[in-house]
């Protein structure tokens, strides 16, 4: 699992940052991408990092502003224009049917693929397989802003090929059972237990990518355990008032949460054109105040989870 910022500005593009958009490469798990908000210029973002519409699978929209919204109608309909496209989820906030359906009719543009929308108006499981469960919580923001927990399953045990040659142990038709840790009696008579050849469960990786939110109990619930946690620091600790007025967290806010939750590492993002690129160690610094292992995004860094 990796995790690439395409663009990582509040409220508007600067010459240094686009706005919101985060692609979470499940390319080696599952053979597909999944997007988590859409800001302007996601699909040219996409295209730099060399990220391909076909691979989309699912897109999670976090709320509805603009700086989170308005590269969306691009990205589907410009996948439209690629021949036999599978089937896409998004997920977002309750209006944002209403949305693409407009933008649809009025561009007089069209999807050639199926497009299943599922609308949030309160805490939801969202997807769930085999392999990945997503929940969604919702925030506490201007507008109705949700955060994403995403868990990865624990992977089964594998057998110890190994340990059961050199216990001359021909595993044959015996091969399912002992993967699912059951006793088997083998052709010579013996009698063995499949747990006793496996080797470690090896545990799903977990993450949480939350949208724009002051401090609040559902960051705290969404992050716990995580292996990574992704969170808005919009402004710096000194202009605290003014990021909660406007519904924004401060980097020592997002430092606070990654360490409440247990994280075992913080990425902050969406941060306000206000600051430069030469701002981030300052920035950082503050979060790394409260919680020692935070890093800051900059468009197109990369993180494997």
């Amino acid at each position: 699992m990796n995790l690439t910022f395409l663009g990582t500005s509040a409220g508007s593009p600067t010459a240094e940052r686009n706005v919101s958009s985060i692609m979470l490469d499940l390319r080696q798990e599952r053979g597909r991408l999944w997007l988590f908000d859409s800001g302007e210029a996601t699909q040219l973002q996409m295209q730099k990092a060399k990220f391909s519409l076909s691979k989309l699978e699912m897109i999670f929209l976090t709320h509805l502003h603009g700086d989170h919204l308005f590269g969306l109608p691009g990205v589907l309909t410009s996948r439209s224009l690629m021949q036999k496209q599978s089937a896409l989820t998004l997920v977002g906030p309750k209006g944002i049917k209403q949305f693409i359906q407009t933008v649809i009719e009025i561009s007089s543009s069209w999807l050639t693929y199926p497009l299943n929308i599922i609308e949030l108006e309160q805490d939801s499981l969202v997807f769930e397989d085999s392999k990945f469960r997503v929940e969604a919580k919702l925030l506490q923001h201007r507008v109705p802003s949700f955060g994403y927990r995403i868990v990865e399953k624990d992977l089964p045990a594998k057998l110890n090929i190994d340990k059961l040659k050199k216990d001359n142990i021909q595993i044959d038709s015996h091969y399912t059972y002992l993967k699912e840790g059951l006793t088997v009696t083998l052709e010579d008579g013996r009698t063995i237990n499949g747990k006793d050849y496996q080797g470690a469960i090896k545990q799903g990786k977990k993450l949480a990518i939350l949208g724009d939110t002051i401090p609040c109990q559902a960051s705290i619930d969404l992050a716990e355990n995580v292996d990574l946690l992704v969170h808005e620091a919009t402004q710096e600790q000194a202009l605290e008032a003014k990021a909660i007025e406007r519904g924004h967290s401060t980097t020592v806010h997002a430092a606070s949460i990654a360490k409440q939750a247990n994280a075992k590492r913080l990425i902050i993002t969406h941060i306000s054109p206000r600051y430069s690129l030469q701002d981030n160690q300052k920035l950082v610094t503050e979060a790394r105040s409260i919680f020692a292992n935070t890093e800051i995004a900059t468009d197109f860094a990369n993180f494997q989870i």
